[in-house]
């Protein structure tokens, strides 16, 4: 279930580029419109197909690329991986397992999410 939509920014080695971005915890990993992947990065392709499915009509997709972005909420820096998903309906997705990551909070009342800045502090 989409929670809430918001414009972030992602960064990566050809470039950044906003997009909208859904915080959905049905989702499991965080994905990507392969469409909009171009201006950011160069994909990586998995090791084995992974198999989707969709939660609406419960077919399957196969994912066969992946990238990692990093990307802001709040003017925190944030990375993790994305699939990418053809014919996805958003732009991106953050997906449960990069929610409890990084402890992201959805405020629906607000329409905003709330993170820790001290959980995206890297330390050694």
């Amino acid at each position: 279930m989409t929670i809430i939509r918001l414009p972030l920014l992602y960064v990566s080695s050809k470039g950044e580029k906003t997009l909208h971005t859904a915080f959905d915890n049905i989702t499991t990993l965080s994905c990507i419109n392969p469409d909009h992947i171009n201006d950011l990065k160069t994909p990586i392709r998995l090791g084995r197909v992974r198999q989707l499915i969709t939660t609406g009509t419960r077919q399957y997709i196969d994912i066969r690329e992946a990238v990692t972005l990093d990307f802001y909420i709040n003017d925190i820096l944030l990375s993790d991986e994305f699939l990418l998903v053809p014919g996805l309906d958003e732009e991106a997705i953050i997906g449960d397992a990069t929610m409890r990551k990084w402890r992201i909070k959805p405020d629906v009342e607000h329409n905003r999410v709330i993170v820790d800045p001290r959980v995206a502090e890297l330390r050694i």
